[in-house]
């Protein structure tokens, strides 16, 4: 990878940069890379919460100069800091860029607190439901380590460059969306430390122009950890909607993410029940894989929004497998229209608990 020629001319093109202090750039011991992959130039930065501010103009000048370099796709400058409390990245020391989510009217986050719980099936398809009763619609896929939009969407390629230097979402059946799985081949590992996941999920939120929305779904990765804090601290959350199978040892984490949630004062705008069961093609009954209810009992024992109860279904796998989430690949059937009357209850219930929506757009039918 050294004699590639992009690489190359990515050291070329850095060799002239310094640090604040006067080092060389590519010399200073806080560097790391640049690092080629499938046309994307990676560069990280190693710094503290106090030096961050310092290094802002310097990051910027390296992410401008790898950008221009013809042959590049796209090139990303993150400071990372192994004992960093808030991701340094949203301190901009330039006050003319805009407003982080400045036009986006409310980040809705969907968690789970578990892997494998089809979480990312679900916000896809939320957001496809939100788009389906009239409202403008964005997707941020925060699962660093095991992106599914580009997967789900049927999205291909890299993002384009906008004119202000900020990174163009990509579209699919009417709604943004963002997402590292765009960034990098599809069989790269993400071998990545928490620091530097939380600069990527930063800049995706800060250096992606995601225009006017009404909702910005943010697809959560499982857990309580570093990706969580630096969506919490880098935006203003809304809401929060949890996505549990009905089995205990879902709804254990399940009922860890909701208090994380409401440790930062953020409302649980509904829990949804997936895999409530399995209907059998051949002999067309239901079988509870994962216990019954589970979900919906935990919902109404801690006071929060029961959505619904989405059933295990080989429609709803083809759909996803496929990159034809089944509200645009069936939205008349029983589960198209399930998902769009849980987004519609989403909207209701978000638009209850938010004080400062001012937008006259309504759902289609309300």
């Amino acid at each position: 990878m050294a004699d590639d020629p992009i690489l190359h001319a990515a050291r070329e093109a850095l060799t002239g940069l310094t640090m604040p202090d006067g080092t060389p750039f590519l010399g200073a011991p806080q560097v790391s890379g640049p690092v080629l992959s499938g046309g994307r130039i990676s560069l990280s930065i190693m710094t503290t919460a106090a030096g961050a501010a310092s290094l802002g103009e310097t990051r910027s000048k390296a992410e401008a100069a790898l950008r221009a370099i013809p042959g590049a796709e796209t090139a990303f400058v993150t400071l990372t800091n192994d004992a960093a409390a808030a991701p340094p990245v949203l301190k901009q020391p330039n006050a003319a860029k805009p407003a982080v989510l400045a036009e986006v009217a409310h980040v809705v986050a969907v968690a789970s607190g578990k892997g494998g719980v089809g979480k990312s099936t679900t916000a896809v398809n939320l957001a496809l439901g939100l788009r389906a009763n009239g409202l403008k619609v964005g997707i941020l896929d925060a699962d660093i380590h095991g992106p599914s939009i580009p997967t789900l969407l049927a999205l291909h390629g890299q993002p384009r460059m906008g004119k202000d230097r900020r990174l163009l979402p990509m579209q699919s059946n009417g709604i943004s969306a963002m997402s590292m799985g765009m960034m990098v081949d599809a069989e790269t590992a993400m071998v990545w430390r928490g620091p530097m996941v939380m600069s990527a999920i930063t800049q995706m939120l800060a250096e992606v122009n995601w225009g006017a929305l009404d909702v910005l779904i943010v697809d959560m990765p499982p857990g309580t950890g570093d990706a969580q804090l630096a969506i919490a601290q880098g935006t203003k959350l809304a809401g929060a909607v949890i996505v549990s199978t009905p089995q205990d040892l879902a709804l254990i984490d399940a009922r860890r993410g909701i208090a994380m949630f409401k440790k930062v004062d953020v409302p649980i705008l509904g829990l949804i029940e997936n895999m409530a069961h399995f209907t059998c093609n051949d002999c067309g009954k239901q079988h509870a894989l994962f216990g019954t209810g589970g979900a919906e009992a935990e919902a109404k024992r801690l006071n929060v929004p029961f959505l619904g109860a989405v059933p295990l279904t080989m429609d709803l796998r083809a759909a996803s497998d496929s990159g034809q989430p089944i509200v645009v690949r069936d939205p008349e059937g029983p589960l198209g229209k399930l998902y769009v009357e849980m987004a519609g209850a989403l909207w209701a219930n978000l638009v209850a608990s938010s004080s400062k929506y001012q937008s006259p757009r309504k759902l289609q039918g309300a």
